[in-house]
């Protein structure tokens, strides 16, 4: 591969790519010198150690998905705005297991705060509003779809739902109705 050009972004969006291949906790800075065919010393003057390239691969997956989840939403209320929401999420997460898995990594309260964790939570209430939820149950559901998504997500990806013939569609399609069973019926309590 070509050494010249080596940026910090592009070895982010390598690592990245190197994550949804082996695994986001294969990601090293050693592997990703490996890939670009130079030492690892010549990397360290873009990326401090393999926790700040990991920290980049993670804002730059929570990036992503923020995108493509906003890209989903827009125009969309009601059942269909926590069905197009989970999808994105969902799809993301089977796409792309490294990135998702990068996604889920535990940044400091500063990184956080400045990520497109954020947005994701944003987007998240903006779904609830169509449901005219109060807070504390506001908070509750942002948990609660969290939990529910990432459950799944993480069940589906290590083969968790491959013993039984119902289809994973099906489930998933089930689960939504539900939720928005639960959270219509939380509005009006």
């Amino acid at each position: 591969m070509v050494r010249a050009g080596l940026t910090p972004e592009r070895l982010t969006r390598a690592g990245a790519e190197l994550a949804d291949e082996v695994g986001f906790d294969q990601v090293t800075v050693s592997e990703l010198a490996r890939r670009f065919d130079v030492k690892v010393a010549s990397l360290y003057s873009h990326v401090k150690n393999s926790q700040e390239l990991k920290t980049r691969i993670a804002l730059f997956a929570l990036e992503e998905l923020a995108d493509r989840v906003a890209a989903a939403l827009a125009g969309r209320a009601g059942k269909d705005a926590l069905s197009a929401f989970a999808d994105a999420y969902r799809d993301y997460a089977r796409e792309h297991p490294g990135r998702y898995a990068a996604a889920r990594l535990r940044l400091d309260p500063e990184t956080a705060a400045a990520s497109a964790g954020i947005r994701h939570s944003q987007m998240t209430r903006a779904i609830l509003r169509g449901y005219d939820l109060t807070e504390p149950d506001q908070t509750h559901a942002v948990r609660m779809l969290g939990s529910v998504f990432h459950g799944y997500v993480s069940l589906e990806t290590a083969g968790g739902f491959s013993h039984t013939p119902v289809g994973t569609q099906e489930s998933w399609a089930w689960i939504l109705d539900s939720l928005d069973a639960l959270l219509r019926d939380r509005a009006t309590s």
